[in-house]
């Protein structure tokens, strides 16, 4: 194994039988693969392990003569190029958001006005979503292009088409270039434009329908045989009005799979390994589980530990870890996922609700379930006059810019237990940073998705009337 990060494997050493501790350089690689060669044959080059930095390596790897196992180094760029991609799902008749790849910064303007804001852009061949944002107008995109990226023909930038409000899903997936088998279709809870890695998932999904998980596990299967995956797959899809869209494909271990291998109960990362070896899928002779229990994982951030950060979600990947919540029931999981990752599921108290205005029909039933549960609500004007028509009873409170005593310095007196706080456009996120900073330094519970929010509710309504237990992970598959 050759791994830059020591503290990724200081719990597991035994893993390999050697370990190499250099940076994941070509250059590094190679003169270590040579040394290996020294030592005997070396049959092969697993890259699926590493995320997106050993897949930048395969090309060089192979050209040094050193077979890559697994998926091959072409299949791993036809699924990272734009343009051959978006020919290969022509070709099998999957549908993708409309897009376009931008050379220049007059050319991103024109296609980006052509699609129709709200755009996501980014630079192609991306890390952890680096320099991803949601572009919702053309003076906001020349920002983007003067301050972020250096927009060229080498160095392109993807446009895709925002879809707004749609559900986004992770398929993981095992192939050995001929039969597949789906490992985990895992329901987002925040909605698409989320990074994957910082968003809490569920598994099985908790609000599809069957007809609708066939039909992704369908598509995967046909997408994992047309770029010839051997080993694991995973793709990211959206769910927008019924439609069904790939946002991306990785050929590669994702994130997700040691959280699917522990919900689904199979070592997913070593069957995989074994197909890359050589072996058939049919062989290990894997069946479909109906699970009696759900799994959510949630993502765990540092924003405590950078001053001045704004903890709001975006297209760019933010948390430095994640947990799991597992119990048979998708409030109690969630309720677990939030206590697992340091965060307090306050069963009463005050809950300030301050949601922008296409989300408060939506928010509606989550207050009145923390109404009905005992918690006194308060809420900035718009958000306070919407839930008091409704007949939710809320207590209106100030916007820090409408002056003393306002939400910040509630917050400040411990006078709130938890926080729900949606909002888009430059000025209204500037408006309400210092309440999200507040919530994070007196660690209170905050939700800034609308999902995670309904989540939440759902959640505390379980903590208060249920059984919170714990089981060994064993125990669920009894």
């Amino acid at each position: 194994m050759i791994n830059c990060n020591p503290e990724t494997v200081s719990t597991d050493y035994d893993t390999s039988d050697r370990l190499y501790f250099e940076p994941l350089t070509e250059e590094d690689v190679l003169e270590i693969l040579l040394a290996e060669q020294k030592k005997g044959k070396l049959h092969g080059v697993i890259v699926q392990f590493g995320g997106q930095t050993p897949l930048k390596l395969a090309d060089a790897v192979e050209k040094a003569g050193i077979p890559i196992l697994g998926t091959s180094p072409d299949a791993i760029d036809l699924a990272e190029d734009r343009d051959r991609f978006a020919k290969l799902l022509k070709k099998v008749k999957v549908r993708q958001p409309n897009n376009g790849i931008a050379k220049s910064g007059p050319e991103a303007v024109k296609i980006a006005e052509k699609i129709g804001y709200p755009v996501v852009i980014r630079p192609s061949y991306v890390l952890g979503g680096r320099a991803m944002e949601i572009v919702r107008d053309t003076e906001d995109l020349k920002r983007y292009i003067n301050e972020a990226v250096v927009v060229s023909g080498s160095s392109p930038v993807l446009i895709d088409s925002y879809l707004s409000n749609a559900i986004e899903v992770d398929v993981d997936a095992l192939c050995d270039g001929k039969d597949v088998f789906v490992a985990g279709v895992m329901q987002h809870i925040e909605e698409a434009g989320v990074h994957s890695g910082d968003s809490a998932c569920s598994l099985p999904p908790y609000s599809l329908k069957k007809a609708t998980i066939d039909e992704l596990e369908r598509q995967s299967a046909v997408l994992a045989r047309a770029l010839g995956v051997v080993g694991l797959m995973n793709v990211q899809f959206a769910i927008k009005d019924g439609d069904i869209y790939v946002l991306e494909v990785n050929p590669r271990a994702s994130r997700t799979v040691p959280f699917v291998a522990k919900v689904v109960g199979r070592s997913i990362a070593k069957i995989a390994s074994r197909i890359m070896a050589g072996e058939t899928l049919a062989s290990f002779k894997l069946k479909s589980r109906k699970l009696k229990h759900i799994g959510v994982k949630e993502a765990v951030f540092p924003f405590a530990r950078f001053p001045g950060v704004d903890t709001v979600l975006g297209p760019e990947m933010r948390s430095t870890g994640e947990v799991m919540g597992l119990d048979t029931d998708f409030a109690m999981a969630f309720a677990k996922s939030q206590l697992g990752g340091g965060t307090k599921v306050p069963v009463d108290g005050t809950a300030f609700i301050s949601v922008r205005d296409h989300d408060k029909a939506r928010i509606l039933p989550a207050a009145r379930q923390l109404a009905e549960l005992g918690f006194k609500i308060i809420a900035t004007g718009g958000t306070q006059r919407y839930l008091a028509e409704k007949g939710v009873p809320a207590v209106r409170v100030n916007k820090v810019l409408e002056g003393r005593p306002h939400i910040v310095d509630a917050m400040a007196n411990g006078e709130v237990q938890l926080v729900f706080n949606t909002t888009e456009g430059q000025s209204a996120l500037s408006d309400s940073k210092s309440i999200r900073r507040a919530a994070l330094m007196a660690k209170i519970p905050y939700y800034t998705t609308l999902p995670a929010a309904i989540a939440a509710s759902e959640a505390i309504a379980a903590v208060k009337h249920g059984d919170l237990a714990v089981k060994p992970l064993q125990d669920y598959f009894k």
